[in-house]
């Protein structure tokens, strides 16, 4: 997903009545394989589930859907907040009432224009739970969103506090206060949609209608999907190249030596393999930046021995301190990942290495085993314990090392479960039939605490409605999270977010293990590679030499 620095954005402040006003900042397959033209080809993952924005949740449908829309406001490189669709966005009521005023002129690719009803008419679809949208718990705050979660609930049912009030005028009201809310809204959730996409979602899906930076062209599945330059795009982030090529690969490390081959011509999945001398690599640029990626692996309170009680968090919290992060930061991202000391990265505000049961994240073998005695006096282990990844990603080492550390430290029997490829993978992740713990991550859809915390730990986001997929449900956690969107300052919504951290090191729904540096790869043709404040590529600024 996305992105980056947020001092200034976690919480933006409940009296603030101006909170953005008019701000800004700076084919055919055919088309590909034209040798006069500046197409780059670039790395990618089969997506895991159709081009609709707030149903993506993992990287391989983000990266796309990232370039083919765009919403009410974008980041730049520091994580600063811009209107993009957005004219401005006001906040009264301490923060539970916006009021959103629209750009004149926006189109989608169809050429059928984007309005008020754009956005709202895609919020309330991605909202209600009958449509098994993915980013449903984005919309948690606005007014009516838990009517929508009922089991037998009309798929045409919206959401009670979203009002058009005409073509370019939309009233929000919220359930309670959310100052993050206008940060949110640059998120895929909160992307507009064209009439098309619910007169028939199936083809939509598979061949998306979008107003950003780039026209879709075509998606093969497996082996590409390619988009081009979009002439009527409006906003902030307008193409130096003429499309762009996901090449879709099963192994980074065939992604590499293509790109090595002349074959690619960027890619920022670095396999391990190549950790040690991309940098050094002369026939290549290489790139290795401080990025807003969390590594993690998560234990699902479903799995016998795990659940959310004193025996599930002494043995998380063993687990935990089996693991010698440092070394294996060391001797397996050489220099690309740094070990965790909290749940954020450490562009985020609220970040720190002072949290108070930090030392869960800290190795020490010895209080690992003593943990775990003191669980088998709760009920004896049997059985083995798994952690599975994508054979197709880079999981694959760092995910034996870190069960070798385990089976080590606590004498049981600890390995790894490489699962073919990300799609099914993350549909087994997704569908909540993980039968053993399971890598995990985030790269931030905004720029916000709110982001890496709430939409994967708060009970808001669990049940398939957000990315807790591990169904972690503690009320004092969320409890602290509505404090911070109540905040009336960054500083003190952070003390909040830090107090939520807290907890989550007690309970370790996830167990952090690195922070992930912004790496990247590209023939000496291309130029412009730049990062967001999350440490993805922005794509539109690509070019190469022809």
């Amino acid at each position: 997903m996305n992105t980056r620095h947020v001092t200034s954005l976690v919480a933006a402040g409940a009296a603030i009545v101006m909170l953005l006003s008019g701000c800004g900042s700076t084919g055919t397959s055919n088309s590909s394989n034209a040798s006069d033209s500046n197409i780059i080809s670039v790395y990618g993952s089969e997506p895991a589930h159709p081009l609709f924005p707030g149903n993506t949740t993992e990287a391989g449908g983000g990266k796309v859907v990232d370039q083919l829309f765009a919403g009410l406001v974008t980041y730049d490189a520091k994580g600063g907040i811009h209107n993009e669709v957005a004219d401005s966005i006001t906040s009264s009521d301490n923060a539970t009432h916006y009021v959103i005023k629209l750009k004149n002129g926006w189109k989608f690719t169809d050429g059928t224009p984007v309005t008020a009803h754009s956005f709202v008419n895609a919020w309330n679809y991605t909202a209600n739970s009958a449509n098994k949208q993915a980013s449903a718990s984005f919309f948690s705050t606005i007014e009516g969103y838990y009517d929508l979660q009922k089991p037998d609930v009309d798929p045409k049912a919206t959401l009670s506090g979203l009002t058009v009030v005409d073509d370019n005028t939309i009233d929000v009201k919220l359930s309670q206060p959310d100052s993050a809310f206008p940060v949110k809204a640059g998120s895929h959730a909160y992307m507009p949609l064209p009439e098309s996409a619910f007169k028939d979602p199936k083809k939509f899906g598979q061949h998306p209608v979008s107003n950003g930076p780039y026209k879709f062209v075509s998606w093969q599945h497996n082996h590409s999907i390619e988009m081009v330059k979009n002439p009527d795009y409006k906003g902030n982030r307008v193409a130096k190249n003429d499309g762009l090529n996901f090449k879709i690969y099963t192994s980074p490390d065939s992604a590499y030596a293509d790109l090595r081959g002349g074959n690619l011509d960027f890619t920022n999945t670095i396999p391990d393999t190549a950790l040690t001398s991309f940098q050094s690599d002369k026939s290549l640029k290489a790139y290795n930046e401080p990025g807003g990626n969390t590594l993690t692996f998560t234990i699902p309170e479903w799995l016998e021995h795990f659940g959310q009680n004193e025996e599930g968090n002494l043995r998380r919290q063993a687990i935990s301190m089996s693991i010698d992060r440092k070394t294996v930061a060391e001797k397996i991202f050489h220099g690309t990942a740094t070990p965790a000391v909290d749940f954020l990265a450490a562009p985020i505000s609220a970040y720190s290495k002072e949290l108070k049961g930090n030392e869960v994240l800290k190795y020490n073998p010895s209080k690992a085993k003593e943990l775990w005695a003191k669980a088998n006096a709760i009920s004896p282990w049997s059985g083995e314990f798994g952690i599975a990844y994508n054979a197709d990603g880079t999981a694959k080492n760092w995910v034996e090392a870190i069960c070798n550390y385990i089976k080590n430290t606590l004498d049981i029997d600890a390995k790894s479960i490489p699962m073919s490829t990300s799609d099914e993978f993350l549909s087994n992740v997704d569908s909540g039939k993980m039968t053993s713990a399971y890598r995990s991550g985030w790269g931030p859809d905004y720029p916000s605490a709110d982001n890496y915390l709430v939409q994967l730990y708060d009970s808001s986001s669990a049940d398939g409605k957000g990315g807790n997929s591990g169904n972690y449900k503690n009320p004092e956690f969320d409890a602290m999270m509505d404090k911070a969107l109540s905040a009336p300052s960054t500083e003190e919504a952070d003390k909040y977010y830090q107090q939520g951290e807290e907890i989550l090191l007690q309970d370790l729904p996830a167990i952090p293990l690195w922070n992930q540096n912004a790496t990247a790869a590209s023939t000496s043709a291309v130029s412009g590679v730049a990062f967001d404040y999350g440490g993805g590529p922005v794509f539109t600024a690509l070019t190469k030499k022809q």
